[in-house]
């Protein structure tokens, strides 16, 4: 068993994803403008990376498979018999769909109900792909910007308040009845939905074209959501979320954590993603795809949320580390000058991705954008040829 292998992942050519930044990390001329919107490394069965190995290119569940107890180690092997993470690069260029996700237990049972009513794993209607929570950490490789659980109560009040089209919404919201209000706007016709965000789009298109608000301000997405052009009908009732959740800005090698249940967006920027290993996913509008309102609402939280953008805990002069609060997964960030020299230890299987620069890693030689990994039991020393940035995945 080697130290570390490249690993190459796979790439996701959604239609939200932007066209420029994927391809110069990775060096790949998109002469045909197609969007990269995420670079997955893992062993999820939608996109299974391919490991560099003295005998060719080789799956990495197959790889796991034939040697998950080397690879994985005692401790993640026991645990999960697998390997429990899904590590990503994002360029969101278009707006996301507003979303939760399940907890371990809801997705067991939304699995099992799924599959005893017979519906197929790939159906349009299908809200559950497997049996995991997706608990999620993102670190920011630009200026990145988010929607982020429901906001303060006295925020929110004021938001509706101030703006003429939501003010019929102010005595639903009442006592601080998130459940309620989410659960009201999420239920209306189509009709009553059209007339009261038709309204709503128009303040939102001339604010934006007057200047008189920016990014932190909700009319700026929803004027994007629509490109600054207002539907006379079937607006999207994701339109509404953007109103009552917390609109947060996350600076370069800045993090968020988001767990079960939050309901959340990504609305513009790149950044590194890290998760279990899941695709189960309850939209809420801002899409073309399966909104199971019911379904929804019976996983999202409805309570107040405060962000807490992670600025990072440092180990040590090199290694940050990004706390997450589940035992699935964990990431830090490396930097190393030029001429530096650090070792990683590793107890689980790791992924090494390289931002920035250049390190010699064993035998391995690599740049911006490649990926390296390490099993479990390995002293891998990590040496810079140029200033280099490093992201870490790991199993705590």
């Amino acid at each position: 068993m080697q130290k570390a292998y490249k690993l190459q992942g796979k790439h996701r050519h959604y239609d939200w994803g932007g066209t420029q930044f994927i391809p110069a990390l990775m060096g790949i001329n998109n002469i045909s403008n197609e969007p990269y919107a995420e670079y997955w490394m893992g062993a999820h069965p939608a996109a299974v990376s391919e490991i560099t190995t003295e005998n060719g290119m080789v799956l990495l569940d197959q790889m796991l498979a034939d040697h998950g107890a080397i690879l994985l180690g005692e401790k993640t092997q026991a645990s999960f018999g697998a390997l429990p993470y899904l590590y990503k690069v994002l360029d969101v260029a278009k707006m996301l769909s507003i979303q939760a996700h399940p907890n371990k237990q809801n997705a067991i049972l939304g699995f099992e109900k799924e599959e005893a009513a017979g519906i197929d794993l790939n159906a349009a209607v299908r809200n559950y792909k497997d049996k995991n929570h997706k608990p999620e950490v993102m670190v920011a490789l630009s200026d990145f910007w988010l929607l982020h659980g429901f906001m303060p109560a006295n925020a929110l009040k004021e938001r509706l308040s101030s703006l003429t089209p939501l003010q019929t919404l102010l005595p639903v919201f009442g006592q601080d009845d998130y459940a309620g209000l989410y659960s009201h706007f999420m239920h209306l016709d189509q009709s009553t939905t059209d007339k009261i965000l038709n309204s709503l789009l128009e303040i939102a298109v001339h604010e934006v074209k007057a200047g008189k608000v920016d990014k932190s301000h909700p009319h700026w997405w929803a004027n994007k959501y629509y490109n600054g052009q207002i539907p006379d009908k079937n607006i999207d009732k994701g339109i509404f979320s953007i109103y009552i959740l917390n609109i947060v800005q996350v600076a370069k090698y800045e993090g968020v954590f988001q767990g079960a249940g939050l309901l959340h967006a990504y609305l513009e920027g790149q950044n590194i993603e890290l998760m279990a290993n899941s695709d189960n996913v309850l939209r809420g509008g801002l899409t073309t795809k399966h909104v199971d309102v019911h379904e929804l609402i019976q996983q999202v939280k409805f309570i107040p949320t405060y962000p807490n953008v992670l600025k990072g805990e440092a180990l040590n002069e090199f290694e940050t580390r990004y706390p997450c609060p589940v035992p699935d997964f964990g990431l830090t960030k490396i930097n190393l000058a030029k001429g530096k020299s650090y070792t990683i230890n590793t107890s689980g299987l790791e992924m090494v991705l390289l931002t920035q620069g250049e390190i010699q890693l064993d035998h391995l030689q690599l740049k911006a954008g490649e990926v390296a990994m390490l099993p479990a039991g390995q002293s891998a020393v990590l040496t810079a040829n140029s200033d280099s940035v490093l992201f870490r995945s790991f199993v705590p």
